[in-house]
């Protein structure tokens, strides 16, 4: 608003926080675009897979109600809301790439990916621990920090280090959160399930660069998300052969997340001996 100074008699012109409070006048709405629209659907996903395992299987563990029907289909609700969350996660980078988003884009997806790929499968593993060995609460909670912190360091990185254009570094935290839900849904051994998931929290942190999911790549992502989503359906309802589809679901996605940093691996020792070879090719006179 302009004032007049009394003195002076003098109005200045409106500043760069004249044009603010007229922005803050603007209703949220106004101010949203569709991407920032699926980023909060996003963080929804995330905020109610936590809710799921805590009242379905949580609560019912520790008030001796459990029944392994309930926790069943509570716990695939959860990681079906977490498969749901990294659809959100998908389309809101391909709608800001073709439409637009808002100068608070960025932020926005940052804190739901903190919510959806780290808290939520952080406290899935805290509860997994808790509910298979109340001896085992310690190290899963510790388990359930790694991955965590691991998903923070992710985000903040991506935030302020320039990448080249089509590759992630590190593991992208919906990849990751995926590959750790899916360990514990494998139910191996204690100790080699932990040894796993601190694997995945390493390589989220890692150098290794992962392909951005563009053209077919996000297609075939996309599918493998749906996939995932029946493959948990015919799980949680008992279905014949649910719990073979499931494991061998989880374990495709474990070999995938093995794979992928290998390859990488791979691909940046060849091009480092062709970049050798052509610099010593370059020194012969």
């Amino acid at each position: 608003m302009t004032v007049t100074d009394p003195k002076t008699q003098w109005v200045p012109e409106a500043g760069p926080e004249d044009d603010g409070d007229e922005m803050g006048d603007m209703p949220l709405s106004m101010r949203l675009s569709i991407a920032d629209a699926l980023t909060l659907g996003n963080a929804t996903c995330g905020f109610l897979a936590v809710y799921f395992t805590t009242t379905g299987v949580l609560i019912p563990h520790l008030t001796g109600n459990g029944d392994g029907g309930m926790a069943r289909h509570s716990a695939a609700t959860a990681v079906m809301l977490m498969l749901l969350a990294s659809v959100f996660d998908l389309f809101d980078g391909l709608v800001a790439r073709k439409l637009r988003s808002s100068a608070m884009g960025a932020e926005l997806d940052n804190l739901s990916d903190l919510i959806s790929f780290g808290l939520a499968p952080a406290y899935f593993v805290l509860v997994w621990g808790m509910v298979a060995n109340d001896a085992h609460q310690g190290v899963s909670a510790l388990a359930g920090i790694v991955v965590l912190l691991a998903v923070v360091l992710r985000l903040a990185r991506f935030s302020c280090v320039t990448l080249p254009n089509g590759v992630f570094q590190g593991m992208p935290s919906p990849f990751g959160a995926l590959t750790v839900v899916s360990i514990v849904l494998l139910e191996l051994p204690f100790v080699p399930t932990l040894l796993a998931i601190v694997g995945v929290a390493w390589l989220m942190v890692s150098r290794v660069e992962y392909p951005k999911p563009r053209g077919l790549l996000a297609v075939a992502m996309l599918g493998w998300i749906v996939l995932s989503m029946g493959l948990l359906t015919a799980w949680a309802f008992d279905a014949p052969g649910g719990e073979l589809l499931l494991q061998t679901g989880c374990a495709l996605q474990l070999v995938l997340g093995a794979v992928i940093p290998l390859f990488a691996t791979a691909r940046r020792v060849n091009t480092f001996r062709d970049n050798r070879r052509e610099a010593r090719a370059a020194a012969q006179p």
